[in-house]
């Protein structure tokens, strides 16, 4: 027999002994606070058995119908208790209120042997706590955490009701019917957190406090890995984890493996007996820019962001790039805008363990003008030239604007519509290079290329 199975026997024999105890004085003395702690014992006897089926149904282990076990089972029976005890604590509160408005009449006789009674069931319901406190710690067990709650109540409940006979005795014979009110309350308090705890668990709502613990685990690994999606529940104290990873495109499967073990270590680490399923994908180095600039762009004051650069170094990600702020904003201003863009780059793109921000002013629309022909021809001829010599056809267009930044180039290539991105932008750029190099009077070239 398991240990668990053993304590929720003890607790079935001692709500048998309590209910016998209670009901019997509370006949013999007509004290409703007995009654009603008696019908709280029955509904002990209720919770333990259910209880004892519980733990029972709980430790079997998971089959092809129960891939994720039978630790339910446990919240289910919690549940069930809750139910019970709501029930019972409106009977009691009707029947307290009925005595205290006047509708019947309170007949308590609270003699000396009665006190001694409820000082014995004390006795008992401290024990039985401690034993089911210890039982819940050591296995991680719901249900035997409520049953430690409701034996909790159970003792609160008698010292009520001791104090409510001391008062009949006194000559204040309403305190027995206070006391079983005040019994009905504590009854209900403890229903209402059993249910919602429970039914947490049942609707698989996440568990806060492990999912965080689950999160700084993987994310302090070494070397990082991009942790895409993290979902959690649990059931009977162990804590169930769905990772999805990603590791570079270009690492081997052995690699992937190796780091899907580290991830379900470092989760069992934290969390320890929980079950951890580790899906690894291949990162988009592509989709990794766009989030960073997405959550760049969120920020309020963030007007443009440009220059970005994501590079991997020694298996982190560090991110640079430049943003464009209203000029009017301060020094200290603009630093607060660039500490949230930080902020906001390591919450939407956790794998990023650097950001370095560049802030620029937001420069308002400047004067410009189309210069003569005579201005600018020195230049035309020279970028007509560098054209023809990489293209081997001359410019689909070419323009020039002179602004309060100097003079700029506005130049449109007629590149193959087959040729990859890649080429195009960098024949762009070799052209715009050769320009400033051959034209120094040219302050920028902006290269448009088109099919």
């Amino acid at each position: 027999m398991s240990d668990q199975r053993r304590t929720a026997l003890v607790s079935v024999a001692a709500a048998c002994v309590l209910i016998v105890l209670k009901l019997a004085t509370g006949l013999a003395t007509d004290s409703l606070g007995l009654l009603s702690e008696a019908v709280h014992s029955g509904t002990d006897l209720v919770a333990a058995l259910l209880t004892l089926f519980a733990v029972g149904v709980a430790v079997r282990p998971a089959d092809r119908a129960h891939p994720y076990g039978h630790g339910k089972a446990e919240h289910l029976a919690a549940l069930a208790e809750a139910a019970i005890l709501v029930l019972v604590s409106l009977f009691l509160a009707y029947r307290a209120l009925g005595h205290l408005v006047g509708s019947s009449e309170s007949r308590v006789d609270p003699t000396w042997w009665a006190l001694v009674v409820v000082g014995v069931v004390m006795v008992i319901d401290v024990s039985r706590m401690a034993v089911s406190l210890r039982a819940a710690q050591r296995f991680q067990s719901p249900a035997m955490q409520a049953n430690a709650l409701h034996f909790g109540s159970d003792l609160a409940g008698s010292t009520a009701v001791l104090a409510g006979l001391l008062l009949a005795r006194a000559g204040y014979p309403e305190g027995d019917s206070v006391a079983a009110l005040f019994v009905a309350l504590l009854v209900l308090l403890a229903a209402g957190r059993l249910m919602r705890q429970n039914v947490d668990v049942l609707m698989d709502r996440v568990p806060p406090e492990a999912e965080e613990a689950a999160r700084r685990a993987i994310e302090g690994l070494e070397p990082a890995v991009q942790l895409r999606r993290l979902r959690m529940r649990q059931a009977a104290g162990r804590h169930f984890a769905d990772v999805v990873i990603g590791v570079p495109p270009g690492a081997a499967v052995g690699q992937g493996h190796a780091a899907a073990d580290a991830v379900e270590a470092a989760v069992q680490n934290a969390l320890p007996e929980s079950d951890v399923v580790v899906h690894v994908e291949p990162q988009d180095e592509t989709a990794l820019r766009e989030r960073v600039h997405a959550a760049a762009l969120s920020v309020p004051r963030v007007r443009e962001v440009h220059n970005l650069l994501v590079v991997r170094v020694g298996g982190r990600i560090e991110v640079a790039l430049h943003l464009k702020l209203p000029g009017e904003l301060s020094l200290d201003d603009a630093h607060g805008v660039a500490s949230s863009v930080e902020q906001a780059i390591s919450r939407a793109v956790p794998e990023v363990s650097s950001v370095q921000t560049h802030l620029e002013p937001l420069r308002e629309p400047g004067a410009g003008r189309t210069p003569a022909p005579g201005e600018v021809e020195a230049d035309k001829k020279a970028v007509l030239r560098i054209v023809k010599e990489q293209t081997g056809r001359s410019p689909r267009e070419l323009r020039f604007l002179q602004t309060d930044e100097g003079l700029v180039a506005l130049l449109t290539l007629g590149v193959d519509a087959s040729r990859p991105l890649a080429d195009a932008h960098a024949l762009a750029s070799e052209i715009e290079q050769e320009i400033r190099r051959a034209a120094p009077g040219v302050a920028d070239v902006i290269v448009h290329t088109e099919p």
